[in-house]
């Protein structure tokens, strides 16, 4: 028998033992990687794996990056033949299924095997198969074996019906099965057209995406698939269909559940090349381990349907001649990024450049290994004598911000698609408004000068962008005006730890999000909601708990109606419409009373929906909402619930500006984290209370196999419990 151990991932300068060997290092701390045990293992006996993780040089990162094995582990058992890691290789096109299956024979003999796939349904139901004899020689690495197989009318994979496919292979040795590996897979047809934009199965439509890093909010970056699903539901909700792994390779889970959800991917392998952004960041392992991490991300990942591009890198500073950062903090280098160079910088010529030969050979590199799938990479240096631009070798041009050069891009980079491949970086804090809202904050308002407020939180009315960006309401509306912009990927879908732009200490975690670190939307979650789904949306804020006589902005947000009539303590303000199809919101500038305001959207003069605010009270109680009922059958420790807890009135109104500290008793069970989505909390993330912001708070429980109740408390406030089933 084989023994082999895979690591999902590792942060970072791991170095694995078995037994006192040395299996080997792996630096870049995002990559997956494998471990043969067999010859060092002590059978019947007592044997030990030790891993050591170095992450002492700082700063390598410019985002929280989490520490040690934050990923799976698995130990792998199989027969001296079998399937290589990452051995299989699944084309669907058409209705063909090609798929290549790499063989290791590790016996000392000749062997003769029979390759054989079999492709079944979602139901589980068999609708192809091959069988392929195989003769191995002797300690044979990776023989290759290819068979295609032909499906009668496959259903199609899309974000709205990601139907999935499953290819089984096993390999028979004298009639018995050795080995089975399932590979997922799907059929769909994409094209990105520089005139028509990105198209999924021959219908055009906008990738609508989010940017995402991969730590979990107060789970920090320790993977758990319930956190991480809860997070793509949320924004699935939203109406985004696509999401870019930034800035490195993601968990193997986050791809099997943007498969099986319906959401795109852009596959992204480097936030640095030879150039640091960082002091100790990747950079000084590009030259010695580049090829190998970019060929394990595209031999690990190219089976997923939801991958339909590659993305080599962000923000590379090889995109100029000359653009070092190695004297900045982190700050001040993630602010220069998006400053803007001098045009000396650049290419001139057309002679390629060191840079743009590097491009054209990762580009390469990827396209050796995957045939089926364009390459792009996330660029914050829109002139076309960008390094990497001027390589010829990208498949899609992909903006990182710059909106204002975009109406040039069909002249600039003639036949070329066109993606943002990231976009926005509006700053918003939950629950936080300033006015008026008819004025745009830019902070800060330029890269080098410092932004400063005492409140440390950034508006929610989306009038408030960082200095290189955007609000959401400008961009998407060059997106969706534009056919030749395939679509976008916003900065960001998440809060996230890390770079909290545009404060400093003891700002903690970014304002860039469309939702929370605790995962409470913020306000422009519905704009994009109204703009991106077909769901009944009619979105009114803010809070109704102001000053008495104080000049108030009304926003709301709405589809499916002509109009939204609004009104206050039952007296109309007024009936407003959109203009034209660049407006995405309207706006009531009211003096504040107490009682209750409310909105009214009506389609050929009839209500579709209605939404109403009133005013809180003192704080009276707290009331509890769990995201699901029950744990499950299969629940174990790593099974979580997420609970909203919110500070009411008397009356059940949210009070808005409640900040109680707020007490957690747990019950068959244990809290795993809590958190409240407030940017500048230095609250632990790991603890039995939390203060509410703006009105909520989360806890986050597990179960240890049985029911659990959850009960909060709080100094005057009415008491709340919550039962989770097992």
């Amino acid at each position: 028998m084989q023994f082999y151990i895979d690591f999902d991932g590792v942060y970072m300068n791991s170095t694995v033992w078995i037994n006192g060997h040395k299996l080997g290092v792996r630096p870049y701390g995002y990559s997956s990687f494998r471990y043969d045990l067999t010859p060092y293992l002590k059978f019947g006996g007592k044997n030990v794996v030790a891993v050591r993780v170095d992450n002492s040089d700082q700063p390598n990162s410019r985002w929280y990056s989490g520490c040690g094995i934050y990923r799976h582990v698995w130990l792998n058992k199989t027969d001296k033949i079998h399937i290589a890691h990452w051995g299989t290789h699944v084309v669907a096109e058409g209705n063909k299924v090609n798929v290549a299956v790499e063989i290791d024979n590790n016996t000392a003999s000749s062997q003769s095997i029979v390759v054989k796939n079999r492709i079944l349904s979602q139901a589980g139901v068999q609708v192809a198969s091959s069988s392929k004899k195989v003769s191995l020689s002797p300690a044979a690495k990776s023989v290759s074996s290819s068979s295609q197989m032909k499906v009668s009318r496959p259903l199609l994979w899309s974000c709205d019906n990601p139907y999935i496919y499953k290819v089984v292979t096993t390999i028979e040795h004298n009639g018995k099965v050795i080995d089975s590996y399932e590979t997922t897979t799907g059929f769909r047809s994409f094209k990105f057209d520089a005139e028509k934009g990105f198209s999924l199965n021959g219908r055009q439509m906008k990738i609508n995406g989010v940017c995402q890093h991969h730590d979990l909010g107060c789970l920090g970056a320790a993977i758990n698939e319930d956190a991480l699903h809860r997070q793509l539901h949320i924004l699935k909700e939203m109406g985004a269909n696509a999401v870019r792994c930034s800035h490195n390779p993601p968990a193997p889970e986050l791809l099997a559940m943007c498969d099986t959800m319906g959401l795109i991917v852009m596959d992204e392998s480097f936030d640095m090349w030879r150039r640091r952004k960082t002091q100790n960041d990747y950079a000084r392992f590009f030259d010695e381990w580049a090829e190998r991490d970019l060929t394990d991300l595209v031999l690990r990942d190219r089976n997923h349907p939801s991958i339909l591009m590659w993305s080599i890198g962000n923000e590379v500073l090889e995109q100029w001649s000359s653009a070092d950062a190695d004297t900045l903090t982190a700050e001040q280098a993630n602010l220069i990024l998006n400053a803007g160079h001098d045009a000396s910088t650049l290419a001139h010529g057309e002679e390629l450049s060191v840079n743009s030969l590097l491009t054209r050979n990762l580009c390469d590199l990827v396209r050796r290994l995957d045939t089926t799938r364009p390459i792009t990479a996330g660029c914050n240096e829109p002139d076309p004598n960008n390094h990497l631009f001027k390589s010829g070798a990208l498949d899609i041009i992909g903006f990182n911000y710059h909106h204002e050069w975009v109406k040039d891009v069909p002249q600039n980079f003639p036949g070329k698609p066109f993606i943002f491949s990231e976009s926005v970086s509006a700053l918003q804090s939950r629950g936080f408004y300033m006015m008026p809202s008819d004025t745009v904050y830019k902070a800060p308002k330029e890269w080098w000068l410092p932004y400063t407020d005492p409140s440390f939180q950034c508006s929610a009315y989306d009038n408030m962008h960082a200095s290189w960006s955007s609000t959401h309401e400008e961009t998407w509306d060059v997106v969706k005006h534009n056919d030749f912009v395939g679509g976008q990927f916003i900065w960001t879908g998440f809060d996230y730890i890390g770079e909290p732009t545009p404060y400093g200490f003891p700002a903690r975690s970014s304002y860039f999000g469309i939702v929370d670190l605790a995962g409470f939307p913020k306000d422009s979650y519905y704009m994009y909601q109204s703009e991106w789904t077909d769901k009944q949306v009619l979105h009114l804020f803010p809070h109704w708990n102001w000053l008495d006589g104080q000049d108030i902005d009304m926003w709301c947000y709405y589809n499916n109606a002509d109009e939204v009539e609004l009104f206050v303590n039952g007296r109309s303000q007024g009936v407003k419409a959109k203009a034209d199809s660049h407006q995405y919101h309207i706006m009531w500038r009211l003096k504040f009373e107490p009682g209750e305001v409310k909105a009214v959207a009506r389609k050929d003069g009839k209500v579709v929906a209605e939404k109403t605010i009133r005013t809180a009270s003192a704080p009276a109680a707290l009331r509890l909402t769990a995201d699901r009922t029950s744990f499950g059958h299969n629940a174990n420790g790593d099974n979580l619930a997420f609970i909203t807890v919110e500070v009411v009135d008397n009356a059940g109104n949210l009070c808005p500006h409640a900040d109680n500290q707020v007490f957690f008793e747990v019950e068959g069970g244990r809290i795993v984290g809590v958190d409240n989505g407030n940017p500048v909390s230095m609250e632990r993330f790991k603890d039995n209370k939390r203060k509410a912001f703006n009105g909520r708070c989360l806890v986050v429980v597990a179960a240890d196999g049985g029911d659990v109740t959850l009960r909060a408390k709080g100094y005057q406030l009415a008491g709340s419990e919550v039962v989770i089933r097992k």
